[in-house]
């Protein structure tokens, strides 16, 4: 296989500008908009309207986001505002508008991940399925080739087995749904072998079964692998590792939140990566915003949600058919 790596100080065609690009060409997916009321909550939603890749219903107190618009100079003309007085209220009107069927997306605004997650996740109220809610990571990284997925580096904080199944297959089934293909999927540790010193490495080896018995479907998985083998073909071929995955992982499955976490703010810091972000396994795609995004990695987090947005729509007329 060739190798994907870039010459250093190559930049290479923008993973994200390609995922924008085929966003744009797609529906625009109805996105509900929770609490949108500081300046880059608000400008990010209507940046993505702009640019033609959500439609947003933007859900808060309508007076504190109008006065907001005219003071940063933004068109609210034609964004459709739901009132709420605070966040607490704003997350929950944006789940109960989701699960009315007002909208395909979810955005996180100006409030705290964990108070909209509370309500994503309500046993009666929320927007929970039979799937365990994980977060994918795309990261942009300059001079390596193809998109990365980590996962998971912000919800699931120690998963169990089960639960590693399911942040699996919910990072397979988007990278196939935005029209990556199938995946390659390393199942990361410290080393490549299995011990019972280092848990994460009997995880992985049980994790590959599970692949192989169909219990997760549609990627090529492949673990343990430490993280130089998981995307480096030298490394791989230097240990001697024969896997389809080994040295051209494309998704990267961490063994804990803290992992994931640091291998993520690594490459974005270090390595001056773009990680756009979204989280799946709920009853539709949740886009969430950091404070210190580009407009770009923006952007990308909504073209990505937009197109898996598209391929589920897709595939529910499928089965309506």
């Amino acid at each position: 296989m060739a190798d994907t790596r870039l010459p250093p100080g190559t930049a290479g065609p923008s993973k994200y500008d390609r995922l924008i690009a085929k966003a744009r060409a797609c529906e625009p997916a109805v996105t509900i908009v929770a609490h949108p009321c500081d300046e880059t909550s608000l400008r990010g939603a209507l940046e993505a309207r702009a640019a033609g890749l959500i439609e947003p219903i933007l859900v808060g107190p309508q007076a504190k986001i109008r006065s907001l618009a005219a003071g940063l100079g933004l068109d609210l003309t034609g964004v459709e505002i739901v009132d709420a007085q605070h966040s607490h209220a704003a997350a929950a009107k944006a789940v109960q508008l989701v699960r009315e069927g007002r909208g395909e997306l979810l955005m996180k605004g100006s409030l705290h991940t964990d108070e909209l997650m509370k309500e994503v996740a309500a046993s009666a109220t929320g927007l929970r399925t039979g799937r365990r809610i994980s977060h994918v990571f795309i990261m942009d990284v300059p001079g390596h080739e193809e998109t990365l997925f980590i996962t998971d580096a912000a919800i699931n904080i120690f998963p169990d087995l089960d639960a590693k199944r399911d942040i699996i297959q919910n990072a397979i089934d988007l990278w196939a749904g935005i029209g990556l293909g199938t995946p390659k999927v390393a199942i990361l540790s410290a080393v490549e072998t299995v011990t019972t010193k280092i848990p994460s490495t009997i995880d992985a080896a049980a994790l590959c079964k599970m692949a192989e018995r169909g219990q997760i479907t549609g990627g090529i998985v492949d673990g343990p692998l430490a993280f130089d083998n998981a995307i480096d073909p030298e490394a791989a071929r230097i240990k001697g590792i024969v896997s389809a995955v080994a040295g051209h992982g494309q998704i990267l499955v961490v063994p804990d939140l803290e992992a994931g976490n640091m291998l993520a703010k690594n490459l974005t810091f270090l390595a001056h990566a773009d990680a756009a972000g979204i989280v799946l396994g709920a009853r539709v795609p949740i886009i969430l915003t950091s404070r210190a995004d580009s407009v770009r990695t923006r952007l990308a987090s909504c073209a990505v949600a937009t197109l898996y947005a598209g391929a589920r729509r897709s595939m529910t007329q499928i089965v309506a058919d």
